[in-house]
């Protein structure tokens, strides 16, 4: 087997990985495609393995631990998007440059503005609270 076809296909898979990383908002998109890359570079690693015969196989070996760090980043990689979808409602990856950038200078959060104290409304006057069912079965326990 000629060492052109699986190079070929390795190039297309991770050409396709990097259009997604770079074109989709998605995070669940751009992890997908980030593992598109990683199975490219897999599959280079065991063609080259395979067309040098090396007797330790050590392409392979170096295959399987990048399928292990791969799986490590997923796990990694989706509690973060679903804790991110939690907080803001929304998975887009563009949602995510508020979060890193930190506070502007026009927040309004300057302790030397003592405008903002005269132009504040007061707060509105709390309703009372009515019991609960499982307070009232405390109360006639």
């Amino acid at each position: 087997m000629h060492l052109a076809y699986p190079a070929v296909l390795a190039v297309l898979l991770f050409c396709v990985g990097l259009y997604g990383v770079l074109a989709r908002r998605n995070a669940i998109l751009v992890l997908m495609s980030v593992e598109l890359m990683l199975n490219a570079v897999n599959l280079n690693l065991v063609a080259f393995d395979v067309w040098l015969r090396d007797a330790l196989h050590s392409g392979q070996a170096l295959t399987l631990f990048t399928i292990a760090i791969a799986a490590a980043e997923i796990g990694i990689g989706l509690a973060i998007v679903l804790a991110v979808y939690r907080n803001r409602g929304s998975s887009a990856v563009d949602d995510l440059r508020d979060t890193a950038e930190g506070p502007g200078p026009d927040d309004g959060d300057d302790d030397d503005d003592t405008e903002g104290a005269a132009t504040e409304e007061p707060a509105p006057a709390q309703e009372p609270q009515t019991p609960t069912a499982s307070q009232k079965a405390e109360a006639t326990a």
